[in-house]
């Protein structure tokens, strides 16, 4: 049972039942880079196993007190060591020291400190995932939702955040989606991702000055949040800004260095400041990113080749 959950795949909905988490806060994580699912299924995105170690991980940390940067970090030395591990995933455990997160072997002694503040098995995880496929499938497929108990008024800062986002794909439903981010925020003024959607509804209304106050509203909460300082490099780059852009799309890129749009628009940035050789090594990096998605749809690959064509035959001039 517990080999088929390490294979399958889960949308928000499971993956939140799965954790013990609000699926709206689960969204939230996603939407701010912080963690999330790492496939795309057409429209759909959805989790992995490593997806939810990951996750499940980021809220023990989250529930110690951690602050995001610090946990984005510790989640870093895990996405890169389960890659590479050729053990069955179900033997593994995940430990914290307090300084370091690791992939250790069940019944093996933790290697950095011997002291385990915290430690999962992914056996665990993977039965509590099989569990709730199982009750997923058993589920009657008219079965009524259950109404909801609580009234809109008591909503949390998350739930108007995920309404917010739900509005949002909706045409015309821009400024009922400004005023659930709103309502985010004021009922949590941490919440940086609120910030981060408002500033892309300005964008959009081509207010270019309220959008660079949203996303730099959101950096200030959260310095290293993806998405706002893309979107910042962005109209730094359509204003006239090319080397600010540049040097905020190389900050994306140290936290996030598989977000292939910023790889794309950075080489943009660098051909324009002259820079054709770096330019051209963060097109080949946008092109191998494109090319391992499951179902690559990019506009841009055939752009990003021609571009190719142009540059590699230079060096910076």
């Amino acid at each position: 049972m517990t080999d088929i959950a390490v294979e399958r795949e889960y949308g928000f909905g499971a993956a939140a039942r799965i954790l013990g988490l609000p699926e709206a806060k689960l969204r939230y994580w996603s939407q701010s880079g912080f963690v999330g699912p790492s496939l795309r299924r057409g429209v759909r995105q959805v989790f992995t196993f490593q997806d939810l170690v990951s996750a499940r991980a980021a809220k023990e940390l989250v529930d110690r007190g951690f602050q995001p940067a610090h946990i984005r970090k510790a989640l870093d030395q895990v996405r890169t060591k389960l890659p590479s591990v050729h053990r069955p995933l179900e033997k593994l455990r995940v430990a914290w020291d307090g300084n370091v997160l690791a992939v250790v072997e069940d019944g093996v002694t933790f290697e950095v400190s011997g002291q385990r503040r915290f430690d999962f098995g992914l056996s665990e995880l993977a039965a509590r995932a099989a569990e709730v496929l199982d009750l997923a499938e058993a589920r009657s497929v008219d079965a009524k939702p259950k109404e909801a108990t609580n009234p809109v008024a008591s909503q949390s800062a998350y739930e108007w955040f995920a309404q917010g986002l739900a509005e949002e794909g909706s045409p015309g439903q821009e400024a009922q989606a400004e005023e659930c981010y709103r309502k985010a925020l004021a009922s949590d003024p941490g919440l940086a991702a609120a910030h981060t959607n408002l500033g892309s509804l300005a964008y959009r209304r081509a207010d270019l000055a309220g959008a660079r106050i949203e996303f730099q509203a959101a950096l200030d909460l959260d310095p290293e949040q993806p998405e706002a300082r893309y979107n910042l490099a962005g109209i730094q780059y359509q204003q006239g800004e090319i080397e600010q852009a540049a040097s905020e799309l190389r900050r994306v890129l140290q936290h996030t260095p598989w977000f292939a749009d910023a790889h794309y628009n950075l080489a943009t940035a660098l051909e324009k400041l002259g820079s054709k050789r770096q330019a051209a090594e963060h097109l080949h990096r946008y092109i191998d990113l494109e090319a391992h998605k499951p179902e690559p749809n990019s506009p841009w690959l055939e752009e990003a080749h021609v571009r190719l064509l142009r540059l590699e035959p230079h060096g910076d001039e």
